[in-house]
């Protein structure tokens, strides 16, 4: 399975609109963050993504995704759904509906903030959504793929991420119990969220990430959702222990 890291930055990207601090203005290509997303591609040609932000259409340009056969929601937050309409392309090129895979509480949020997508007689062009209802309790197939959800709390929002073989993605993320851990331990890639330095109500700091990742042994862990207070990447990577590395989009990896 390869593994491209489509965005590694948080809600605003970086840079920030209007903001002069040295990690938005820094000519780094690696300090450049879209939105959160990855994107896997299995060796049968079938191609998966995990949420769809407000970037959506530029990554898959930028990573020149010209098929895409299903789409994983972690959870309702406008930085990893609101891209949603931009599977049009793909709807088309397809001849049907998307299938997007996301908890029941998420799939209701669709109806409602993608009302012109359920209707009973769409527009034309309208994008065309197959909604498929998973829970943390069981795994579930998406073409080749074996996906297992895995259950934590983003702040007191429940949020879904995803093993899925040797990977696991863990965005979001605040705390998680002990059995959600078993379900990531050892993986082979762990790519999981860290805001920035300071303590946050939602999201883990670089410190909590680096603790989870302590626990969860991956054998390569990638730090995601940073946020321009983080630090430039460099610097950002020259404090991080052996296994750990900041993601940055764009990124390459196997598994």
């Amino acid at each position: 399975m390869k593994i491209t890291i489509l965005g590694s930055g948080t809600s605003q990207g970086i840079p920030v609109i209007g903001c002069s601090c040295p990690v938005c203005r820094s000519t780094d290509p690696r300090d450049q963050r879209l939105r959160v997303s990855v994107h896997l591609a299995h060796e049968e040609g079938y191609n998966v993504v995990i949420d769809a932000g407000p970037d959506f259409r530029q990554q898959m340009l930028r990573a020149q995704v010209i098929d895409l056969d299903a789409i994983l929601l972690t959870h309702e937050h406008n930085d990893h759904i609101i891209g949603l309409d931009d599977v049009r392309p793909f709807n088309f090129k397809r001849g049907g509906a998307m299938p997007i895979f996301c908890s029941a509480r998420v799939a209701g949020e669709l109806q409602q903030r993608f009302p012109y997508a359920f209707a009973a007689n769409p527009y034309p062009g309208a994008p065309s959504f197959d909604l498929q209802t998973v829970t943390p309790q069981t795994t579930f197939t998406c073409g080749p793929f074996t996906v297992q959800p895995v259950a934590y709390l983003h702040g007191d929002l429940p949020v879904l991420g995803y093993r899925i073989g040797g990977f696991a993605y863990l965005t979001d993320i605040k705390t998680i119990g002990a059995a959600e851990i078993e379900k990531v331990k050892g993986v082979d890639i762990l790519v999981i969220s860290a805001l920035h330095h300071e303590l946050h109500h939602s999201h883990a700091n670089l410190a909590e990430a680096l603790a989870l990742i302590e626990i969860i042994q991956p054998t390569q862990a990638y730090l995601t959702h940073l946020s321009h207070r983080m630090g430039c990447h460099a610097a950002v990577e020259a404090l991080l222990p052996v296994g750990v590395k900041v993601a940055y989009d764009g990124l390459v990896c196997r598994v």
